[in-house]
This record gives C-alpha cells, sequence and structure tokens, in this order.
C-alpha cells in the first residue's frame, strides 16, 4: 500500500477530512516520513557527490550560479458564510539550476526531482557559456543562526481542531455585534526545506515554516455595508492562533474597521497636511521607496535613486532599514535563497542615502557585498534582489503631539491597495481607514480616500517622526518581475506636510 511507505492510513487521512457543510474539497495525500528530518537525498535516491560533480562541470567557468532544491508542503482552510468553502492540501518539489555570466543568465528548472532531470538541466545552462569564462564569486559566508523553529506548522494540530477554531471566530464575530452580515475566516500555513549546492562544494539549508490567519468581516446599516479585516501571522506554528484572546482580538478589530467604514463620509481632494499611523501604513514606504532602492533597478540606472550615494534623499531623522534577521518575522530568512544570510542592511540613515539591497549578481556588477536579498518564489523562478522586512526608525515625537500640529489634514491609518513608478517613485494609494482633521482634532472618518505622490518628495517632506514604531502584524506578500514572496513592513507615526489627497467630496 502508498500510505505503508510514508506512515500514512489513506482512508483515515481521507475520511477524517470529509467535514460537516464543506462545499469545495481537494485531498492531496502528502507523503513525508514520520519523525524523519527531510532529507533531499534519500528522499529523491540522488547521491549527494555526483550532484556536487554536475553542478561543479556545468558551472565550471562562469561568474556564479547555484542548484537550488525546494521541498514543500502548504494547506489552507476558509470558512466563509457560516461553511468550510475549502480545504486544500499540497506537496510541491522541484530545482532550479542557474549559470551566469556577466549580466548574462542561464535558468533551467523542473518538478522531476532525479540525477537524470539535473543533467538535462545542465545541458541548458551550459548553452550561455559559448567560449566565454570567468572569475567565480566567492562563496556565501557561513552561519549558525537560526530564526525559527524549524517543526513543520501542518503536523501536530489535527484537522478537526482547525476547522472547530474558524467556527469559534464566525460565530464569536456573528455575536459580537448584530449587524455582522458575513464572516470569511482563513486560516493558511505552509513548511518549505531548500538546499542550495555550489559548485566549490558549499551547500547551505533551511527550514521555513509560515503561517497566517485572516478575519475578514461585511456589516450592514440598512442598504448600506462595508467591509473591516484583520490578519496575522509569521515564522512559527498554528498555536497563537488558538490562544483565545489572539483571535478575540483579531476578528474586534475587524469589526472596529467595518464599525468606522459605517460611520463614514466622502473624502475630500487637494494638497493636505498627512499623518500617516504606525505599522502596516509602512507599505507606502515599502511601495514607493523600497523597490527604488534595490540593487537591479540601481544597476541599470532606473530607479529615482540611482546615482546617490551619500547624498540627502530625505529629511532629517529619517533611518530606513531592510532586515531578514528578526526573528520569527514574516520576512524574515535564515539565509536567502542564494545562500547568503540575511542581514540589517541600513538604506538611509538621518536623510542620507547609505546603500542598496543587493542579490549576489547585482553586487557583483556594481563592485558591492551581498546584502542577503536574493529572492525567489520559488524553484522555477531565478533570484532578484528583494526587500525582507523593511522599515523607518523611530523619531522623538508623542503621536498626539504630531496629530495635533495638524491644520487641515487627513489622518491615515490603513491602506488597501496601490500602484507605483519605480522610475520616478510615483505612487497611487487607497486608504481603508482614514479620518478628516482640522486644528488637531479628528473629526470624523473618510472613505474613498486616496494618497497620491512620490516617494523620493515624501521622505522630503517628513517633518515630524513618532517614537511609535510599529510592525505590521505578519501579512505582507511582495510583488515584483511576477514573482511573489512574504515580506514585512513597518513605521511609527509621520507627518507628511505636504500631498495630494484624492476624494470625492464636493
Amino acid at each position: 500500500m502508498l500510505g505503508e511507505n510514508y506512515g500514512i492510513d489513506i482512508k483515515t487521512y481521507v475520511n477524517k477530512r470529509l467535514v460537516s457543510g464543506l462545499s469545495f474539497f481537494k485531498v492531496y495525500i502528502i507523503m513525508t516520513k514520520p519523525d524523519v528530518p527531510f532529507n533531499f537525498s534519500d528522499h529523491f535516491n540522488m547521491d549527494d557527490q555526483r550532484i556536487s560533480n554536475i553542478v561543479s562541470d556545468t558551472l565550471h567557468g562562469m561568474d556564479d550560479g547555484e542548484l537550488y532544491l525546494q521541498h514543500g508542503l502548504s494547506e489552507n482552510l476558509t470558512f466563509d458564510d457560516g461553511h468550510l468553502k475549502n480545504a486544500s492540501f499540497d506537496s510541491a518539489q522541484g530545482f532550479g539550476l542557474r549559470g551566469v555570466i556577466g549580466e548574462l543568465t542561464g535558468y533551467a528548472h523542473a518538478s522531476e526531482m532525479s540525477e537524470e532531470a539535473i543533467k538535462r538541466a545542465a545541458q541548458t545552462v551550459s548553452a550561455i557559456k559559448k567560449g566565454q569564462g570567468g572569475n567565480f564569486s566567492q562563496a556565501p559566508r557561513r552561519t549558525n543562526q537560526n530564526l525559527y523553529d524549524p517543526t513543520n506548522p501542518l503536523e501536530g494540530m489535527p484537522f478537526e481542531d482547525k476547522v472547530q477554531l474558524l467556527q469559534k471566530i464566525d460565530a464569536y464575530a456573528r455575536a459580537k455585534d448584530s449587524r455582522v452580515r458575513q464572516v470569511s475566516v482563513s486560516l493558511g500555513g505552509s513548511w518549505q526545506t531548500i538546499k542550495i549546492i555550489r559548485p566549490d562544494g558549499h551547500i547551505a539549508e533551511d527550514i521555513r515554516p509560515l503561517v497566517r490567519l485572516n478575519v475578514s468581516v461585511v456589516m450592514g446599516e440598512g442598504d448600506r455595508q462595508e467591509t473591516g479585516s484583520q490578519g496575522g501571522g509569521g515564522r512559527f506554528g498554528y498555536g497563537e492562533f488558538f490562544v483565545e484572546h489572539n483571535w478575540k482580538n483579531q476578528v474586534d478589530e475587524a469589526i472596529r474597521q467595518a464599525d468606522v467604514n459605517l460611520k463614514s463620509e466622502p473624502a475630500p481632494a487637494g494638497e493636505f497636511q498627512v499623518v500617516l499611523g504606525p505599522g502596516w501604513p509602512g507599505i507606502l514606504l515599502h511601495e514607493a521607496v523600497g523597490h527604488g532602492l534595490e540593487g537591479d533597478f540601481n544597476r541599470k540606472k532606473t530607479s529615482a535613486f540611482s546615482g546617490l550615494l551619500g547624498e540627502r534623499v530625505a529629511a532629517k531623522g529619517v533611518t530606513v532599514i531592510d532586515d531578514g534577521t528578526m526573528h520569527e518575522r514574516r520576512g524574515s530568512l535564515t539565509i536567502d535563497d542564494e545562500g547568503t544570510p540575511t542581514e540589517r542592511t541600513v538604506l538611509i540613515e538621518d536623510g542620507i542615502l547609505k546603500g542598496y539591497m543587493q542579490d549576489r549578481l547585482n553586487a557583483r556588477l556594481m563592485g558591492m557585498e551581498p546584502t542577503g536579498n536574493g529572492r525567489r518564489q520559488s524553484y522555477a523562478h531565478a533570484p532578484m534582489p528583494r526587500m525582507t522586512n523593511t522599515f523607518m526608525l523611530a523619531g522623538d515625537k508623542d503621536p498626539d503631539e504630531i496629530l495635533a500640529a495638524v491644520d487641515d489634514g487627513i489622518y491615515a491609518v490603513n491602506f488597501g491597495g496601490g500602484q507605483v513608478d519605480i522610475t520616478n517613485g510615483k505612487f497611487v494609494f487607497t486608504c481603508t481607514e482614514a479620518y478628516r482633521v482640522k486644528s488637531g482634532k479628528i473629526l470624523h472618518p473618510i472613505k474613498g480616500c486616496t494618497l497620491i505622490g512620490s516617494g523620493p518628495d515624501v521622505l522630503k517632506e517628513v517633518s515630524m517622526i513618532g517614537n511609535d514604531l510599529k510592525l505590521d502584524p505578519g501579512v505582507g506578500t511582495c510583488g515584483k518581475g511576477g514573482q511573489s514572496v512574504p515580506a514585512g513592513v513597518g513605521q511609527p507615526t509621520l507627518m507628511i506636510d505636504k500631498l495630494t489627497v484624492g476624494g470625492s467630496a464636493t
């Protein structure tokens, strides 16, 4: 029987997941040997030495490259409108082989994990040589740091308990406020192990857990309906989500946001003072400034920050950090997807541009050091410089003092989607929670508020920085070049002296 080799009773496995109220269901048999650390060589019957020889022979004479091996498990449960609407379980594995000469990259990948498949990929990658040669880049430094518990969050927590948690959240939200008309709750987790083999024999490995809980509610009064949502997660297990006050806080916050939006009035349009709240509003910093500080855009001189190292690009007091070493944070990595240990990288210090986020390729071509920001969505993608956890450090102002200094403006607390042009930093962001402020007093919530501006210009308009640095709750996902990776953001309360606001109020 298939399951016998992997400690799975398939009949019991499937039957335990046939839950009442389920209207959509997928079953993937996840074949992992119980109580045995995952080993690529044993699992896929590949000899380490022969694979290393293939990598070494293929990349000989190139500037850089690696074999990236990945195996992962994931699940997602969605409870919507009083029913378990979706429960999916999946496993995925594959490899990507990369060779780099100058700016030229050869990349081949496959989901078939075998020595023969790697040999076929090697033939494709070798095609970029064409008689060229190079000096192979030095291997990443080794480290023993471990930023998260490698335990698989998908194991150890019974499926029935996860469903019961979603039911409890749904029932609590509906009982909390009679105006709640719809509740949607999702619980997801993944466990991924990677192995990176370089031609010099350097091997780096990492085991990456990731979980997330999201709560969304729709509340109504008469014909008007508004939404509120709150999520949280990070690189840990499901245990924190089962602590009652944790999930209740998420529900309470989602209901609070929906209640605020039910009381909102149309946003004004024009140029105003804008106060950005702490935490998640750092997504504006991430998008409008962070991407412009990634190495590839600056090497190609397509960023608004190109060629400005050592120059003032922001107001005094503005210090921006990218830190992939924060314990259990969603954007953290023990090593990046090239095997380089992550770092705490100072990007802007007291308004002066100090550095960029670098992968190995762009760092080499720019004569700089990699910063541990080489990231990829999966084995099917080549790495590129990406953010990890990007945030602005706190200042010395009390948040109440900042709001009291607003003559006529907007207080933006939460953000939704937005668009950014990396070449000039221009952005448009939608506020999901914002307030009208006059003479230092918060008047009422506003709806349909968008912020329009330029990242580099906004940095120079920062006049007050709060002492309340806050990181997002662990929900960020960053998109770039068709790839998505988990990321973190954060900031303190900020006063921006002048920013264009879009709204519909007459």
